[in-house]
This record gives C-alpha cells, structure tokens and sequence, in this order.
C-alpha cells in the first residue's frame, strides 16, 4: 500500500501513541524518506518542516520510540506509530506526552501532567529536539 503523500505537500501526520498504555504521546510529521527509515531502523523517525530535514527521535536525548506497530487511516494520508517508548519522556519541555496541557471551553489552558525529566539538562537551554 502506497502513503498518500501529496495532501500535505509531501508529508503525512504521524500520531505516536505508547503500545503499551494507549496514551498519545506526540504528533510529527514524515515525508516518505522519514517513512522509509522508520521502516528500516525500528525507531521513529520524523521531517521537521522548521529545520526541513530528517531527524531520528531519541538522536540528541536518547528518548527514542521503538516501532511496535504502524496503522493507516482509511484515505491512506496519515499515520498511527504504536511504539515502546525509551526514556522519561519524549517532550522537549519535559513532560512524558506533548499533551500536556487542557484546554477549557473558555480558552485557558492549564497543565495537567508534572515534568519527568529536566529538558535544560537533556537539550540545553532553549533546545528543541
């Protein structure tokens, strides 16, 4: 089956979700050489649109997602990573799932999750992996 690349100017959403709790820990985005190397390395590997290359999850903290099982939707334009995650927590801001935040009805946001790990000590100051 052939990704449908061409919706997104050549990319694909990606939810990463924890095979074993179900919790949805981020969303990426991959283009299909992101696609291919996730295939051939078992480690989730993303296209950042900010820095326009390939980045491995994991390649500056060692925080990787090791591919379980990979789902597509059924317009075949995005992708569900089932994954054992490696390490605290895969957020550049150090919380364990990039949802950290609620959002109320009214607009306010509130955190909802503590910090697993100190993303100053993993990634330097104003770092983004």
């Amino acid at each position: 089956m052939d990704l449908d690349f061409k919706k997104l100017d050549g990319l694909v959403p990606a939810v990463i979700q924890d095979a074993g709790s179900g919790e949805v820990l981020m969303l990426g985005f991959m283009n299909a050489e992101a696609y291919a190397a996730t295939q051939a390395s078992g480690e989730v590997t993303f296209f950042s649109r900010s820095r326009n290359k390939l980045w491995r999850k994991g390649e500056q903290s060692g925080h990787v997602l090791r591919v379980r099982e990979i789902r597509v939707d059924c317009d075949v334009d995005a992708l569900l990573i089932r994954v054992d995650p490696v390490g605290p927590g895969v957020c550049h801001e150090g919380y364990r799932s990039c949802f950290f935040r609620q959002l109320s009805t009214g607009g306010e946001t509130k955190v909802v999750a503590d910090r697993t790990f100190d993303p100053n000590a993993v990634y330097g100051k104003d770092a983004r992996e």
